[in-house]
């Protein structure tokens, strides 16, 4: 717009209007109103607009042959964590990008694999199976390869022995039977009130008791009941959910319990499921280090953790048998990539007295404090390095390596006897001992058990003792308590041995530390007190812990009327009745030879896979 120029002798062009002051006023206040939206409008114009480009600088990738699919990312995703370059992973794409983007993702991840393995695939999009490269796991030549059938070969011997499994298999059946009526759908079963819980460890996830329960329900026989898990897994089971949720529950119990149903069955939906929740799993990992944090959200992809601060070791140090099944179910290599990365963080930082914290930083990866223990927050971190050895054919020497430094820091700083002659694990504070075990660390008997079976003459029956005293010492913290049920956990100190000292630690949730290693040293053994032992086990939980409507756990296992907590945890099925009934079984159900067990009791097969020449790190 041209202006008039005021000439001298001339009123101004408002005044020539014959406009008062007021006037005046408004009407330069409405011209600069003018001005501005029409400049402003430049701004609103979409990318393309060839006004925009007059008005506004020309970013620095718009000149790139790749700008049209880069620039239409949203800021959103622009500003997401990298991967840490060890890992030369992509970004994850934002589902709110253009179709455009999404469908050149796609077209990558059709790609094939490179003669190094690496395919150029982004996961984490939520993009079908099927857009992914061909893939096709031989189901029926891995069955091939199991050395025992899945539930055994070898009839019963024993009448009584018989009977008291068939025991175990009715209390599994009235465990499932109660959760379908009351609770189907719900993570876990309230038995007094008869209604479900949910909870908040599963991000929006359902029906964790359904996924946990499905091989016990297999192994057992009970067919219907496997059936009625299926078919809601099949119809129920809803991925698309948005919430925080444990890395570590939903991997050890969904993924594992998907992990395992496959296996046992070659069901295919139980593949789809853990490979499509595997994939919602992985932007946990896009930290500095690589170490993933232990909450992430399943259905948002602005990664706003609720957990700020360290990483616990038993979290992230309890995924790799079950990613290393899912690269090889997918084909996909960078689950694996995801666990490896893990150990190299582990293999570099420096251990103090050659133990491992419980903290660890995925920002520096670097320990937070020195907190050590065999129980919660560090326990199946050890164990998972034992059984990826022996998940690899006992090829994954590194792990082997690990596990086995790990063990000789344990014993040498950890390991005491008690004045009455108990043999237990203590936990280390920066130096300074705290004398108890938790019921978690129960589970240490077998894994040292499982370790020793293949070590030289000598070394093996130093840990086969070494074993059986620690489970003995967990024995007795049953036998001390008036219920025959352990407490959460027990001391050693001012007088007290195996007994829990605090009001807190006197509790009970129907855990499967203790049996768990009964099984394992059963199997190694064949000591029959260990099967008397898991008898006293079933006779408790049927006097204290069953009720009208399921199981319950119970809040002081010192007295004989205990009050319920009113809780059916998803583990009693997956865990505490299933080394139940294993332990009355032959040697060849889900034999050792063929199987290892996650954290959760959910079988992985040894040996079936081709992977396992990347099993260790170079």
């Amino acid at each position: 717009m041209v202006l008039p120029r005021k000439l001298p002798g001339m009123p101004g062009w408002p005044a020539a209007l014959g406009l008062r002051l007021p006037q005046k006023f408004l009407f330069l206040l409405f011209l600069s109103g003018l001005l501005t939206l029409c400049f402003g409008a430049l701004f609103l114009l979409p990318d393309s607009s060839r006004f925009k480009r007059l008005f506004l600088p020309r970013r620095a990738t718009s000149s790139s042959s790749s700008s049209s699919s880069s620039s239409s990312s949203s800021t959103r995703d622009t500003e997401l964590p990298r991967s840490p370059p060890a890992a030369a992973e992509p970004r994850h794409a934002s589902p709110a990008a253009p179709r455009r983007l999404r469908e050149k993702l796609r077209a990558r991840n059709a790609a094939p694999a490179g003669p190094d393995g690496e395919r150029p695939a982004e996961v984490g999009t939520g993009a079908p199976r099927e857009s992914r490269a061909p893939f096709q796991f031989d189901y029926e030549r891995f069955r091939q390869s199991l050395r025992h059938p899945v539930r055994g070969g070898r009839p019963d011997q024993d009448p009584d022995i018989r009977a008291r499994k068939m025991k175990i298999k009715e209390m599994m059946k009235f465990a499932w039977d109660n959760y379908k009526q009351y609770a189907l759908g719900k993570n876990e079963l309230r038995p007094l009130t008869k209604n479900g819980h949910i909870g908040n460890m599963f991000g929006g996830l359902r029906g964790a008791t359904v996924v946990d329960a499905l091989d016990t329900l297999y192994i057992m026989e009970l067919e219907e009941e496997f059936q009625e898990a299926k078919a809601w897994v099949e119809k129920s089971f809803d991925l698309n959910v948005n919430g925080e949720a444990s890395l570590f529950e939903v991997n050890i119990r969904y993924i594992g319990g998907l992990l395992a149903a496959y296996y046992l069955t070659g069901e295919e939906v139980f593949k789809s499921k853990a490979l499509e929740l595997g994939e919602k799993l992985l932007p946990a990992f896009n930290t500095p280090t690589g170490i993933p944090r232990g909450v992430i959200n399943l259905g948002s992809w602005s990664w706003g953790w609720a957990s700020a601060g360290s990483s616990i070791l038993a979290e992230f140090g309890t995924l790799h048998l079950e990613f290393l099944h899912l690269t090889e179910l997918s084909g996909n290599p960078v689950f694996a990539e995801k666990v490896l990365n893990i150990r190299k963080v582990l293999k570099r930082v420096e251990k103090p007295q050659g133990l491992y914290p419980n903290f660890l930083s995925p920002v520096t990866g670097n320990w937070v404090q020195h907190h050590v223990s065999i129980g919660g927050l560090g326990d199946s971190f050890y164990e998972y390095l034992i059984k990826s050895w022996l998940m690899s054919d006992k090829k994954d020497s590194e792990a082997k390596k690990m596990y086995d430094d790990a063990l000789e820091a344990i014993e040498k700083h950890l390991v005491k006897k008690s004045a009455g002659g108990l043999t237990y694990i203590a936990e280390w504070r920066g130096g300074i001992l705290d004398h108890k075990m938790g019921h978690l660390a129960c589970f240490s008997g077998g894994m040292i058990a499982l370790g020793a079976e293949h070590g030289g003459e000598e070394r093996k029956q130093h840990y086969m003792d070494l074993a059986a005293e620690i489970t003995n010492t967990c024995h007795e913290s049953y036998v001390r308590s008036d219920t025959k049920l352990g407490p959460e956990a027990f001391r050693f100190d001012a007088g007290t041995e195996a007994m829990a000292t605090r009001l807190s630690e006197r509790y009970y949730i129907l855990r499967p530390e203790v049996v768990e290693s009964y099984v394992y040293m059963w199997r190694l053994t064949h000591d029959v007190k260990y099967r008397q032992w898991g008898w006293e086990v079933v006779k408790a939980l049927e006097k204290h812990c069953r009720v009208e409507a399921g199981f319950s756990g119970i809040r002081d296992v010192y007295t004989t009327v205990p009050t319920h907590d009113n809780m059916q945890q998803s583990f009693f099925l997956a865990e505490t009745l299933k080394y139940l009934y294993l332990l009355f079984c032959e040697d060849d159900v889900l034999s050792l030879d063929d199987w290892v067990f996650n954290t959760e009791a959910h079988p992985l097969p040894v040996n079936h896979s081709n992977f396992k020449a990347k099993a260790s790190v170079q």
